[in-house]
């Protein structure tokens, strides 16, 4: 029995996130908690926890991905599961938020679903949430309580200083104006220069014309977002700066969320790397992309930081470290 084991905490996963979850727990030398859960057939979910979590320190981990209101409701009667089974503690751990692009009222009578999510995780019995690069800072004031919001940037650092010199002269681009404090801070992180893409919409009609503030020629072009969901933005991102004189294009984010026509553009695109964390498994609907992808894993962050809240220790301090990058 391991020593976390002895000390009361235990790691459950739903079916969204198990070879992450088994990653975090190889990481702890802990073993994954026994659970499973079952459909039946008219659809419903039952989840079942096989072990003793009385008086425990329990974390599950799910990623709310598509489906999305599946792996949603699967992690709320999970947290339902263990507060019945009278653990004393009860995190919600998402790699990825879903629903967290939902945030405001942007116009009228929409609703603002991330704040909805906060209630219904923390109405299921949830005690604390650790999270994974939320689509804004906002979102942790939707809880009442405690939220611990992790970035993936010191693994997407320190796996591109290992590569850096292969690269040759390098610019970080922002894909857009609303991107641009994102990729501040990754060309400040990388000692690189910052280039921005100012796109106007012209007056009446769909026709965009951009600008590139900075220079790309003679560069590997380097773009860092938090996720890549349909991949419209940043392959014709891609486009242009090659066509402004790039010699390469590397796009990176924490999510791949890959929805859409996003595997046929990032095949189709100039970007010759698509980095990524395993926030959300790639699996066999990346194969398009396959000879472009390159897969972090954030597993030893959030295992650090699960065991750092497990002993009441600082969480926030893991942002000034480098984290482990390594590729799979």
């Amino acid at each position: 029995m391991s020593r976390a084991d002895r000390d009361g905490l235990k790691i459950f996963c739903g079916r969204a996130s198990r070879g992450l979850a088994e990653s975090i727990c190889r990481y702890l030398d802990l073993p994954l908690g026994q659970g499973h859960t079952d459909m039946f057939p008219d659809g419903e979910i039952i989840v079942k926890v096989e072990e003793d979590v009385r008086g425990r320190d329990c974390f599950i981990v799910q990623s709310t991905y598509h489906p999305v209101n599946a792996h949603l409701m699967e992690l709320l009667i999970y947290i339902d599961c263990l507060k019945r089974a009278s653990a004393s503690r009860i995190t919600a751990v998402l790699p990825y938020f879903g629903y967290a692009r939902q945030d405001r009222k942007d116009e009228g009578r929409v609703p603002i679903t991330a704040k909805l999510v906060a209630n219904l995780m923390q109405t299921a019995g949830a005690d604390r949430v650790l999270a994974m690069d939320m689509h804004a800072e906002q979102i942790q004031g939707f809880f009442d309580i405690p939220v611990d919001h992790l970035h993936a940037a010191p693994v997407f650092v320190n796996y591109f200083e290992q590569i850096k010199e292969q690269l040759g002269p390098l610019v970080v681009v922002s894909p857009d104006v609303g991107n641009a404090k994102m990729a501040n801070k990754y060309a400040t992180w990388l000692g690189t220069d910052l280039a921005i893409i100012d796109k106007r919409r012209k007056s009446g009609s769909e026709v965009v014309s951009a600008n590139i503030i900075g220079s790309v020629e003679g560069r590997t072009v380097m773009m860092f977002d938090d996720m890549i969901s349909t991949a419209g933005t940043i392959s014709e991102a891609a486009k242009l700066v090659m066509q402004q004189g790039a010699v390469d294009v590397i796009a990176s984010a924490v999510h791949p969320v890959l929805v859409g026509l996003a595997m046929e553009r990032l095949a189709d695109s100039p970007i010759s790397k698509v980095v990524v964390s395993d926030t959300i498994p790639l699996g066999a609907r990346c194969k398009p992309i396959e000879n472009k992808l390159v897969e972090l894993s954030v597993a030893e962050l959030l295992g650090e930081a699960i065991h750092r809240i497990h002993h009441n220790q600082s969480v926030s301090s893991l942002l000034r470290h480098r984290g482990s990058g390594n590729a799979k």
